[in-house]
């Protein structure tokens, strides 16, 4: 049976080499690399076939949630662990949103962690019970505002080619300053669209927004 392929991206590297170490010694997983960046990372999963990412939430450049859409469009097959993040139940699910398929906390041990990559990779993600519930209430929520929007209440939404264009990019993650980059713009600017476009969607943040979308493209 091969061993679990693992590919680590995380800033500090002396936490990438002590973490390498720890799953080297375990007999069915094997590390294929290890990266301080995302672009490094993203070199190494595109030359090597990755089971398991572990990814830091503390990564400097572009978001992680960014980095972890950017990796499931490259490899549709790796999952992603999202690494470092406290028990609040709003901030893991961005990142479940986005596409991670688990996360390791904080203050987890590193057994804990092995086991982890484990189940992931056998697609058995460990969550708690709190958790487990934030998802069914989230889940919820999400099903009655689809089914509210599938019933006509965006009909009377009207955003700009602009706001369009913004929000086109809220739903890959971006931040204000990568949008301002992106649309060459000053970042003011990208605030003012996110304001308003928050204010007609009669949302209360920039993932409740971005649900929008696909119903406002229709």
């Amino acid at each position: 049976m091969e061993p679990i392929k693992v590919l680590s991206i995380i800033e500090v590297r002396l936490i990438a080499n002590i973490l390498t170490d720890i799953l080297e010694n375990e007999p069915d997983i094997t590390v294929v690399g290890y990266s301080t960046t995302p672009e490094d990372g993203l070199t190494i999963l595109q030359e090597q076939k990755v089971d398991v990412a572990l990814v830091s939430v503390s990564l400097p450049g572009q978001s992680t949630r960014q980095l972890i859409r950017t990796i499931i469009d490259v490899s549709p097959a790796t999952k992603v662990l999202a690494v470092g993040l406290s028990e609040d139940a709003n901030d893991v699910l961005k990142y479940i949103e986005a596409g991670a398929a688990g996360y390791i906390l904080k203050d987890s041990s590193l057994s804990s962690l092995v086991e982890t990559v484990r189940s992931t990779y056998r697609g058995e993600p460990h969550v708690s019970a709190k958790m487990a519930g934030a998802m069914i209430e989230r889940l919820s929520g999400l099903a009655k505002m689809f089914s509210t929007v599938e019933h006509g209440v965006t009909e009377g939404i009207r955003l700009t080619p602009r706001e369009r264009e913004v929000l086109q990019c809220l739903s890959k993650g971006c931040t204000n300053q990568e949008i301002a980059a992106l649309l060459l713009v000053e970042i003011g600017t990208v605030k003012n669209h996110v304001h308003n476009i928050l204010e007609k969607l009669d949302v209360s943040n920039r993932e409740q927004a971005a649900s929008y979308l696909t119903f406002i493209n229709k």
